[in-house]
């Protein structure tokens, strides 16, 4: 199994944080699986400007063609100005309209508030249910109280990631069977 993590943003350094305690988590609990960490901020992507993501080339190709072999997609994204950043935007925007077809995404979000939390709700979920991805329902939503120096301090939000990540694993295995029994009904 292929899960690619992303840390959507170029700024900031609580939502890379969180990413890398979640990857960890899952590099723990299945050491089998290929796991890698698409951090934005350590790549120069390129705008889209409507060409197929296997035209691109360097970062911006790498990136793309990581997140098209992906079997599951653990997104972190901070909340900046109660939307989602530019440069996870651009990703999408990047990817063709099918691009999460047969992969499943699971999200975390850092926020300085509660009050952010429908973004997830009313952005991120729409976007990805049109890129036809299947989502994990629940996600982890981080506040700034759980951070201290760069840690995370709340055993709440270790927990949840926790679940995320089983989750997130559990759905794809899922829908790997899902699909060999459908495959299955075919005689040819």
């Amino acid at each position: 199994m292929k899960i690619v993590g992303i840390s959507g943003s170029n700024v900031g350094s609580k939502t890379r944080t969180a990413m890398d305690y979640t990857l960890q988590i899952a590099r723990e609990k299945y050491p089998d699986a290929d796991i890698t960490l698409l951090d934005l901020a350590e790549y120069e992507m390129v705008f889209s400007d409507g060409r197929d993501y296997r035209e691109y080339e360097g970062d911006t190709k790498v990136v793309t063609e990581m997140i098209m072999a992906a079997d599951a997609i653990i997104i972190g994204t901070p909340v900046f100005q109660a939307s989602i950043p530019a440069t996870l935007k651009n990703i999408f925007d990047l990817l063709p309209v099918n691009a999460f077809r047969d992969k499943v995404v699971s999200m975390l979000v850092t926020a300085g508030t509660a009050k952010h939390y429908l973004m997830v709700e009313q952005q991120l979920k729409p976007i990805l249910a049109y890129m036809k991805a299947h989502i994990v329902p629940t996600y982890v939503f981080i506040e700034e109280k759980d951070f201290h120096r760069k840690e995370i301090i709340n055993d709440d939000v270790i927990f949840r990631m926790e679940r995320l990540v089983e989750d997130t694993v559990l759905l794809v295995d899922a829908y790997v069977k899902i699909r060999a029994a459908k495959d299955a009904e075919y005689d040819f």
